[in-house]
């Protein structure tokens, strides 16, 4: 059942109207069962003081593109009530008459976009009103017997309106069918929602939640557990098992559905998901439509169901099918729209948004891992209408002109344009090696800056998970997230990157930047320095590009690697000959990869730093004072003694190195691959020639 989330203790503090509604429809969207993401709005009518000062009757409605979770103040709406009543008089409007005439009402400019269905809360002769898409109610409504089912729960107490697009039309058919029933105490949207009404706030918002569990209850009584979805068909593999699946097959699913825009993945394996896919129904059901029309934008009309058997050891038999599954997919797709498109329609990207693969879970795609949480939790919403309308009788959708028109309707896309604009690194993932140092933190947070999503992988953990909550704090949740990794273990390199699909689909760009640095006269150099220069900066940087090249390859749809090697990888450091020769080989390693990946669209490059001093581990252990000894200075006179030896007379610091590996990452180096670029502040010794 759902619960009530109205504090009148809370409730009583706020200043009435507009701080009401913002109260209420934040406890509406704060559970998904009755709003979905980014559906749904609400209203109220309540009288302000105009810019003279007159008192003059303002609804209050939600704007555009807003998510009610979330909504404040300054997302909804103000319209003036005395200009919008004449409407109701009128026979017909068009959608782009309607939204001009009701710009012309707002009572500040200022404010978003009224929501598409202003005219449904203006038409009912009621302060509050709620339009919410719960689901036990939009299992009533696309059920194929949902208003004879209807007349069992609520008698006569409520209004069926058929399917309508929002607009003009439906508005004044909803506020006809209440008006001609005395009775009524909400409306059934067919195929759509729920609309309810108060007199004040906290009534509106009751009489929301006791209509959504008369309807729960009666559903409820009526599922057979057992039976739901067609009973089990195939068994569900073990959490571990299925992980390791997902990982496994989620690069190549990325490169499959990232022809046209790369696309970030996100991985679901809650149990309703694996219920639903699992079942002996799915194909069927699955394929019927979708559960609402808000869901469209974010889920396409169905989901791509894999018809395969759950089985760990056919891994390459499922990445086959998954890759056959997206391309007939895609065409199907293609020719949906072909069938369906207006004059000036242009194609959404093809590719599915929900796969679901029984026994494993469900694979979302978006073009950040935001939205691919959102088509994914929309998802989960589609399951539970599935589970109420087929124990009340037959899942019935829209059909498939009505869902285009639905998906490709100018009011709804134009939500999409209110979001920020992508960027350089948007739709793209970077592992960066040593995250919580100087340079991999300040290299995550100049590539998130631009859109990236980034894993930080570090021996240390713990300052890993600190650099990426203070990104994800600042960014939005999950735009980063940290992997411990020791980049000389086989295993943990390959675990890492096994984590980095899981979260994000694979990874587009490879920072290897994990470091190390030892300072001994070449005769005192013992094997065991040698040993661990090369280890960590030899063999480590192999392991690590091995796996990104080997994770590149599968998604088939290039990559970046950048290298961090040093000033002493083209120049012979004094009383450094173990770093110096790792460094060199690192950027050998590189130019070696680079040579092999160009077929792949796979380029790497290197950026030669010198003197980071600034947020260094290396540099605040004992490498400052064997530096500092072999120059015959004090180590607190090591960064003025650097940036003297410069000929620009600057000191380095992880920013500027930042700045460069994100240059070699963009498309502005798009043709460069196997370079050097030498970030030092000129120090002649190390000129490449």
């Amino acid at each position: 059942m759902v619960q009530s989330l109205w504090d009148q203790t809370k409730a009583s503090q706020l200043q009435g109207g507009l701080d009401e509604l913002v109260y209420r429809s934040n406890i509406i969207g704060a559970d998904r069962r009755v709003c979905n993401w980014g559906g749904g709005n609400t209203s109220a009518k309540t009288t302000v003081k105009d810019f003279r000062g007159r008192d003059i009757e303002v609804m209050f409605v939600k704007g555009s593109g807003s998510d009610l979770a979330s909504m404040k103040a300054g997302n909804f709406t103000g319209l003036r009530m005395e200009d919008i009543r004449p409407l109701f008089e009128k026979p017909e409007m068009t959608d782009e008459e309607m939204v001009a005439y009701l710009t012309h009402c707002m009572i500040d400019s200022k404010h978003p976009r009224m929501s598409i269905e202003t005219l449904l809360h203006a038409f009912l002769p009621f302060k509050h009103v709620d339009h919410t898409h719960p689901d036990a109610i939009i299992a009533l409504c696309c059920a194929d017997n949902g208003k004879e089912i209807a007349k069992e729960i609520f008698g006569d107490r409520f209004v069926w309106v058929p399917y309508v697009r929002p607009g003009f039309t439906l508005s004044k058919m909803i506020a006809e069918g209440v008006l001609a029933n005395p009775k009524a105490e909400l409306v059934l949207m067919e195929k759509h929602g729920l609309v309810t009404w108060g007199e004040t706030s906290a009534e509106c918002y009751a009489k929301t939640i006791q209509i959504i569990n008369e309807a729960e209850s009666f559903i409820d009584a009526r599922v057979d557990e057992a039976k739901l979805f067609g009973g089990a068909k195939y068994e569900v593999l073990a959490p571990e098992v299925r992980r390791s699946i997902a990982a496994q097959v989620m690069p190549a699913i990325r490169g499959a559905v990232s022809d046209v825009k790369k696309m970030i993945l996100s991985f679901d394996d809650e149990a309703d998901v694996l219920q639903f896919a699992s079942s002996e129904n799915a194909p069927k059901l699955s394929q019927v439509g979708a559960a609402c029309p808000d869901h469209l934008v974010h889920t396409k009309v169905v989901p791509l169901l894999i018809d395969w058997e759950p089985n760990a050891e056919d891994v390459d038999g499922l990445k086959a099918k998954l890759q056959e599954g997206i391309a007939r997919y895609k065409e199907e797709y293609k020719a949906y729209f072909e069938r369906n498109k207006n004059e000036g329609d242009v194609m959404f990207e093809a590719a599915p948004r929900v796969i679901l693969i029984p026994g494993v879970g469900m694979i979302n795609t978006g073009k950040s891992w935001a939205m691919s949480q959102v088509s994914g939790a929309l998802y989960h919403r589609a399951i539970a209408v599935m589970r109420g309308a087929t124990a009340l009788g037959e899942f019935v959708s829209l059909s498939e002109n009505e869902s285009y028109n639905v998906e490709y309707w100018p009011l709804e896309l134009y939500k999409l344009t209110l979001a920020p604009a992508e960027a350089e690194f948007s739709r793209k993932v970077a592992l960066i090696t040593g995250g919580a140092g100087g340079i991999g933190s300040a290299t995550a947070r100049r590539l998130v800056s631009e859109g990236a999503h980034v894993v930080l992988a570090d021996l240390n953990l713990e300052g890993a998970q600190n650099v990426a909550a203070e990104i994800n704090e600042k960014f939005g949740e999950n735009r980063a997230i940290a992997v411990k990794m020791d980049v000389t273990s086989e295993e943990q390199v390959a675990a890492a990157f096994a984590e980095t699909a899981l979260a994000y689909g694979g990874v587009d760009i490879l920072v290897n930047n994990a470091g190390l640095a030892t300072s001994s006269p070449f005769d005192q150099t013992s094997l065991k320095e040698w040993n661990l220069n090369m280890n960590v900066l030899g063999t480590g940087y192999f392991l690590v590009a091995r796996e990104a090249f080997k994770q590149m390859k599968e998604q088939a749809i290039g990559g970046n690697m950048v290298f961090i090697g040093s000033k002493n990888s083209v120049y012979a450091g004094k009383n450094a000959t173990a770093y110096s020769a790792a460094k060199a080989l690192e950027a050998h390693l590189a130019r070696c990869i680079a040579a092999e990946g160009g077929e792949f669209g796979i380029r790497v490059n290197t950026v030669l730093p010198d003197a980071i001093l600034q947020g260094s581990a290396i540099w605040n252990g004992s490498w400052r004072n064997e530096r500092a000894a072999a120059y015959g200075i004090e180590p607190d006179q090591l960064e003025e003694y650097y940036r003297k030896r410069t000929t620009l007379l600057v000191n380095i610091y992880p920013s500027d190195i930042a700045e460069g590996i994100a240059f070699f990452a963009s498309s502005k180096s798009e043709k460069t691959t196997g370079c050097m670029l030498t970030i030092d502040g000129g120090v002649p010794a190390a000129f490449t020639r």
